[in-house]
């Protein structure tokens, strides 16, 4: 079972105690409920709980949209405590080496991509004989991005199926095409969480904001702020224009290779950058507990795509702010109530992080583990325990937070050094 004090959970809101129940009790169930309000965790804990440790045979799917929604999936799981074994599968890197790490892992929870998955049970890399529940988490977001086809197959390759649960931030008709009846819990009239939102607006007397933004970035300080913008082109613009000011800011978008997406949203939910800096991709699907502001420098298309950004503050029942920033002929849109928030011109240097990220080129496939990436930084880097910060070790390299102050001194004693007798690369993340 997934252990809430490992979390760092109190207790569960209503929408998930009522979800835990209807999983229980039903076959087919739909959750309705708005981004942000906790609907990973609400289909988990009864997931797991359906799991047998002790059959090593894959008995669940859950079908996600993205990468990093796969991962991080996995990672709540494991930091929950579960005593099963949770494996990520998602496109980007070659299929054969998850295969073979199917074969070595054993899992008992598959969470994936939906082309990814389909390959996989299409090549018999892993048997359908034992599953007995499929989710598909962000349902509307695998319709949106051209899912439909490939999660129709994934449907007809699991014959013995016996639970399935579909989980959307909107309500959609393609739903009864998947499941023609279901218990239907329906979450998206909640204003609880919008009401722990202040929504704020600020006037910028130029038609590029970029002035205007730093200004409000400088007034919230060193708080942990979303700036949303409309296309790829203009992520890296905000972005270059932030750090040349003394920002520390992170970027992601579409565009950008998964090795440098990963990097980007590590050292943002790590704490070495304060600022991501991104298109609606980081609307959905990221795993960002804390969020203090979001921030629109480019206006949503509609009404739906700002409750999904307003979604990633404001979580687990904290409170977050959303600013949107007008130029001189942008009306508020008709959907948004907010009080005016003023900001002035200001030349003092932005805040710095608490923490820097490093690179460090070996992980999981050279028997490299948290607790050996922690110990070498402390014998070898001379780090105190309060210095290491967020550690995530993947295959085939690992990131790890340390105190910035302390980052160069570190580097210096760790130049040549190796970690469990293996020799690698150690590097600033920037």
């Amino acid at each position: 079972m997934i252990q809430l004090s490992k979390l760092g959970i109190d207790s569960l809101n209503a929408m998930q105690q009522e979800t835990m129940q209807a999983f229980r009790k039903s076959d087919n169930v739909v959750l309705l409920s708005p981004t942000g309000s906790g609907k990973t965790l609400a289909y988990l804990l009864p997931l797991i709980e359906s799991l047998k440790a002790g059959q090593p045979a894959v008995q669940a799917l859950v079908i996600v949209p993205s990468r990093e929604l796969a991962m991080q999936t996995v990672e709540v799981v494991k930091q929950g405590g579960a005593d099963i074994r949770a494996l990520a599968l998602y496109g980007g890197r070659p299929a054969m080496e998850e295969h073979r790490t199917l074969n070595g892992v054993r899992p008992q929870l598959l969470v994936g991509t939906p082309g990814r998955l389909l390959d996989h049970l299409t090549k018999g890399n892993f048997s359908a004989d034992s599953i007995h529940t499929l989710v598909i988490d962000e349902f509307d977001k695998c319709l949106e991005l051209g899912f439909r086809d490939e999660m129709s197959q994934i449907f007809a390759h699991l014959p013995g199926v016996r639970k399935r649960f579909l989980l959307s931030a909107t309500d959609n008709e393609e739903i009864t095409r998947f499941l023609p009846e279901y218990v239907r819990l329906d979450y998206l009239d909640s204003t609880e969480a919008a009401e722990r939102i202040e929504q704020l607006y600020v006037s910028s007397p130029q038609k590029d904001k970029l002035e205007t933004l730093a200004d409000l970035l400088l007034s919230v300080g060193n708080q942990t702020s979303i700036v949303f913008v409309g296309f790829r082109e203009s992520v890296e613009r905000v972005a270059k224009f932030l750090r040349e000011r003394g920002f520390v800011a992170s970027s992601l978008h579409g565009g950008l290779e998964q090795r440098h997406r990963e990097r980007e949203l590590f050292r943002f939910v790590a704490g070495s950058t304060n600022i991501l800096v991104s298109t609606d991709l980081a609307a959905r699907g990221l795993d960002i507990q804390a969020l203090d502001n979001v921030i629109h420098y480019h206006l949503p298309l509609n009404e739906q795509a700002f409750i999904h950004r307003n979604g990633r503050t404001a979580r687990w029942d904290r409170e977050g702010r959303s600013f949107i920033i007008l130029g001189p002929e942008e009306p508020l849109p008709p959907y948004v109530v907010a009080d005016k928030f003023s900001v002035s011109h200001s030349t003092r240097s932005p805040q710095q992080p608490l923490w820097s990220s490093i690179y460090i080129g070996k992980g999981k496939k050279d028997k490299i583990s948290k607790g050996d990436i922690a110990g070498f930084l402390m014998k070898v880097g001379g780090l105190d325990k309060d210095d290491v910060g967020r550690i995530d070790v993947r295959d085939y390299h690992s990131f790890v937070a340390i105190n910035r102050k302390r980052t160069s001194e570190t580097l210096i004693r760790l130049r040549g050094q190796k970690i469990k007798g293996i020799k690698t690369i150690f590097e600033l993340m920037k």
